[in-house]
């Protein structure tokens, strides 16, 4: 007759606390150093990206090789590549804007838009993504950048527009070294490098890689909103959280 086995011990208090500490302090750390959220505020990356989405961000892909080189593996950022970055000009109240848009520029890259067509070293890119001007609504300095430089133009920082015309050369604008040009896919309705210039490499925290949730919400307009409002919003979204999460993006991939 053979011996049952023996009962699991049950674990003690102290070896359950050490591994929930464990599990803990690995969640930390990949949403801190590896993965980070973003709401879209907007409606500058439309489509692609609807005001309302909650994306999960990868922030360690794009570290700089000296940072997690010896941990995790690491790329080059690419044309055409959307990014999560701060903004590299301040706001008014001295705060860093966080935003998300498409780099069009790498480093040495020639460009120019004529109709708001994008050229990048003399050709003209296919961008399905990309919402362009009608007779209606075109801008010169915004649809032919940079033929305008150093005009007034609404929405151009001051820093910007002095600093624009070293950048040109024949009817190209050169992107230098370790920045990026990005613009939204919603071409004409984008405040980006067009208005206050490059995104250094320094500034980017990483490659948006899908919705994880989203829910309908007011377009900000790319500014930021008061702390009131901001409770205002939370409110909304836990009072009209089934009504007005948009189900069929959950997981949707950013291309």
């Amino acid at each position: 007759m053979s011996k049952s086995a023996p009962p699991n011990p049950k674990p003690t208090w102290l070896e359950s606390i050490s591994s929930m500490s464990g599990t803990i302090i690995v969640a930390v750390f990949v949403l801190t150093f590896v993965f980070k959220n973003f709401l879209i505020p907007s409606r500058s990356m439309a489509s692609t990206l609807l005001v309302g989405d909650h994306v999960l961000v990868d922030r360690a892909s794009w570290a700089p090789a000296g940072e997690w080189g010896h941990l995790l593996p690491y790329r080059a950022i690419g044309r055409g590549e959307p990014i999560v970055f701060y903004k590299p000009v301040l706001e008014p109240d001295g705060e860093e804007l966080v935003m998300v848009k498409r780099v069009v520029g790498v480093p040495g890259d020639r460009i120019h838009l004529r109709q708001g067509v994008l050229y990048v070293n003399g050709v003209a890119q296919s961008e399905p993504y990309a919402a362009r001007p009608n007779a209606l609504d075109y801008l010169p300095y915004r649809d032919d950048f940079p033929a305008m430089a150093g005009d007034t133009v609404p929405g151009v920082t001051a820093t910007w527009a002095l600093d624009l015309p070293s950048h040109i050369q024949g009817d190209d604008l050169v992107v230098p070294a370790d920045s990026y040009f990005v613009m939204g896919d919603n071409r004409t309705n984008s405040l980006d490098s067009r208005y206050w210039g490059f995104v250094p490499v320094k500034n980017v925290i990483g490659r948006p890689l899908f919705v994880y949730w989203s829910i309908e919400i007011p377009d900000q307009d790319e500014m930021k909103t008061t702390m009131a409002q901001d409770a205002h919003s939370w409110v909304d979204e836990a009072t009209h959280f089934f009504q007005k999460t948009r189900w069929r993006r959950t997981l949707h991939p950013v291309k």
